[in-house]
């Protein structure tokens, strides 16, 4: 629309790059903000620049965290003997949510996908395998999504990472076909991962 400021509409587009924000979205948010209270402006601004400082992930599993190795590493309650592999850190927040697994974690990074130019080298897949040759996993959980690229990368794992006294699953497919883990409910995701089965 003309006639904004230029520095309301920098701020309109500048708030249209987040995930879920339209246009429309944008404006109402951004002339919230020019018209509220300039402490509010103030603190928001600060604590996206404090965790885009220090949220960072985790060295060794990958989680979203701000010290490293992250609480999901260290805590001593968790279940050594199981290792859950996830594409992205917000999966393992949605499984999480679910309160159905009490392992550790394992973010690849993203998922095999030839057409946008992501092979196997590009994830964290080595890591991976150092994992499972140093801590005591019996069964590696592969928890990615139901689409194609989570289904190849979750056979070539299967492959990749086999071996003597390792256990490899996949969540049951109780998630909705071609999506990913963040837009499941607590209750279908702890369902699938209650039923995950191995891959043969």
């Amino acid at each position: 629309m003309s006639g904004w400021p230029e520095a309301l509409h920098t701020l309109i587009t500048a708030l249209t790059r987040l995930p879920g924000v339209g246009r429309r979205s944008a404006e109402r948010m951004a002339l919230f903000l020019v018209q509220s209270d300039p402490h509010l402006a103030g603190e928001l601004a600060e604590a996206i620049r404090r965790a885009r400082a220090t949220v960072h992930g985790c060295s060794r599993c990958g989680a979203l965290t701000e010290i490293s190795p992250c609480h999901f590493c260290t805590d001593p309650r968790r279940d050594d003997s199981l290792l859950c592999v996830v594409e992205r850190p917000t999966d393992v927040l949605s499984i999480e949510r679910s309160g159905s697994y009490h392992g550790r974690y394992h973010v690849l990074g993203g998922r095999i996908s030839p057409l946008e130019g992501v092979e196997p080298e590009d994830l964290r897949i080595g890591p991976l395998e150092e994992r499972l040759q140093t801590e005591p996993v019996r069964e590696l959980i592969l928890a990615l999504g139901t689409d194609v690229e989570g289904e190849a990368t979750s056979h070539y794992l299967a492959k990749r990472l086999a071996r003597p006294g390792l256990r490899i699953t996949r969540i049951a497919h109780g998630l909705p076909a071609g999506t990913g883990l963040e837009y499941a409910d607590e209750l279908t995701l702890g369902h699938a991962l209650q039923g995950r089965r191995e891959i043969t």
